[in-house]
């Protein structure tokens, strides 16, 4: 079965809100954009650039630092013919709380995200 992933359950809010790392962490970001957004006609690509400039205050407010984004353009090892991720990004936060305060922070565009995505993956990297 093929799974498509845009947003956080419950389930993984809460698994994630237990894991005990401290300090600086990575938030992997691997992105599907939509080819076209229902909701406003723009391309996922668009709708996502959106969202980047509309997360900019809570990005300040806690902290994150954009430390990578780019786009896959050639796969090395594994299908070279079909890069299944549009664009990569990763984001450093302080601590784990941080990220967790801005993105529950009233007016958080979490739909805005969700809204241009096909499929996404967030993974929590540490640094070692």
């Amino acid at each position: 079965m093929d799974h498509k992933y845009v947003g956080v359950t419950p389930e993984q809010f809460h698994k994630f809100s237990t894991v005990s790392e401290k300090g600086p962490l990575q938030m992997l970001n691997l992105l599907k954009f939509k080819d076209k957004v229902e909701e406003t006609g723009t391309t996922g690509e668009e709708a996502y650039a959106l969202y980047m400039q509309a997360v900019v205050p809570f990005f300040q407010q806690s902290k994150a630092k954009i430390i990578y984004q780019g786009r896959p353009v050639f796969g090395f090892i594994g299908p070279s013919d079909d890069l299944e991720w549009d664009k990569v990004l990763i984001v450093e936060y302080a601590t784990k709380e941080d990220f967790l305060n801005m993105i529950t922070a009233e007016g958080y565009p979490a739909k805005l995200r969700s809204q241009a995505l096909e499929d996404s993956r967030l993974i929590l990297c540490k640094a070692n």
